[in-house]
């Protein structure tokens, strides 16, 4: 798919609810883009997914559909592993079932996380060996497994906030990460479609404390030791979740 045939498909987005798929939304940068909401297209549901990728001509997919929460993914693992790892399932074999039957060519672009990577190592590169910390990571690993079945792909690996959300009153001051605002995300995403960029890619920012990152949109944000947090948290957590995003600098 080069740029010229990205620019006339017809794209589905599935998790348009949450932070990133609002911000895909709102940015106006995806043409003939199909959101449904969940009561229309469950991703649990796999012979309606193939249904609307035929019915509607979807060329290319956006899965951000998830349940991302950490501490909920610890508490409920059935359901964590239901959305995360059989919906994604269902969405890559509806995918396959139309490639089959020569229907459409489908390109899927997966959201996961850098979760997959140790908790402490930081500077993961896509090739590292992945090492998931908790189960939101583990699901999302199993979920990449799935996506890689396909031919034609994008996973991408990051950590995202909304600036304009930041609900916590405390950051940490030895907690690393290269997380980014969601709003970048979204024009991310559209410029590695028109690049038809395939395969597993880092994305996000320079390695930055949480508190000193936060800082910069929440002034009256307060600095903590990790300890605070994964106490609140009592889920394992990352002390450095950064990434080595040199492969994504040079494709942008």
């Amino acid at each position: 798919m080069i740029v010229g045939d990205y620019l006339k498909s017809n794209i589905l987005l599935l998790g348009g609810s949450g932070t990133l798929g609002k911000s895909i939304i709102k940015s106006k940068l995806f043409k003939n883009l199909y959101h449904p909401s969940r009561d229309v297209l469950n991703i649990l549901n796999q012979r309606k997914i193939e249904s609307f990728l035929t019915k509607n001509k979807i060329n290319t997919i956006i899965h951000c559909a998830a349940l991302a929460r950490v501490k909920e993914c610890e508490k409920n693992k059935k359901k964590a592993y239901k959305i995360n790892v059989l919906g994604t399932k269902n969405i890559v074999t509806s995918v396959r079932n139309c490639l089959k039957k020569k229907r459409e060519k489908i390109k899927f672009v997966f959201i996961s996380s850098d979760g997959v990577y140790p908790p402490a190592r930081g500077n993961n590169r896509e090739n590292d060996k992945l090492n998931p910390y908790n189960y939101y990571g583990k699901t999302k690993l199993q979920g990449e497994n799935f996506v890689k079945k396909l031919n034609n792909y994008i996973i991408i690996r990051t950590r995202f906030f909304d600036k304009n959300n930041i609900k916590f009153k405390y950051a940490a001051i030895n907690i690393f990460t290269s997380a980014i605002e969601v709003n970048k995300l979204a024009k991310y995403i559209n410029k590695l479609l028109k690049k038809n960029f395939k395969g597993i890619l880092n994305v996000g920012g320079s390695r930055i404390s949480d508190y000193k990152k936060y800082k910069k949109y929440k002034k009256n944000i307060k600095p903590c030791d990790k300890s605070e947090i994964f106490k609140q948290i009592n889920v394992r957590l990352a002390s450095d979740a950064s990434l080595n995003i040199s492969k994504l600098k040079q494709l942008i």
